[in-house]
């Protein structure tokens, strides 16, 4: 797993990039009640807005951290915002990419950064 420096993580899940925010993230912005999430099929480019999230506390705008195509959105999380709240590193995922370019993942941190980026 790696982890952005704007609270975000990345899986590799069989070929696939599955896309979330931290737990850290999710406590900072409070009970998230709106997530807007791209369609899938878009094509995609790292650091483009691609999702809404909003919450009690703020709004913030989740940038793609990969070129590739959205395969796959969490519809669970768009009828049931909470879910984010509730399990961010599992079921509050938010969507699915097919990466172009997997040497982008390079870019990111490791568990251990991030942790040290959030103390």
């Amino acid at each position: 797993m790696k982890f952005t420096e704007e609270h975000e993580w990345l899986r590799m899940e069989d070929g696939v990039v599955v896309v979330g925010i931290t737990e850290h993230a999710s406590t900072q912005l409070g009970d998230i009640v709106f997530v807007e999430l791209p369609e899938e099929g878009q094509a995609i480019s790292k650091d483009d807005e691609v999702a809404v999230i909003e919450s009690v506390k703020a709004a913030s705008d989740i940038l793609s951290p990969l070129d590739g195509e959205v395969i796959e959105i969490n519809q669970a999380i768009i009828d049931e915002p909470s879910k984010i709240n509730d399990d961010p590193l599992g079921i509050g995922w938010f969507f699915k990419i097919a990466p172009s370019d997997l040497t982008q993942m390079d870019d990111y941190l490791e568990e251990s950064a991030y942790n040290k980026l959030i103390e």
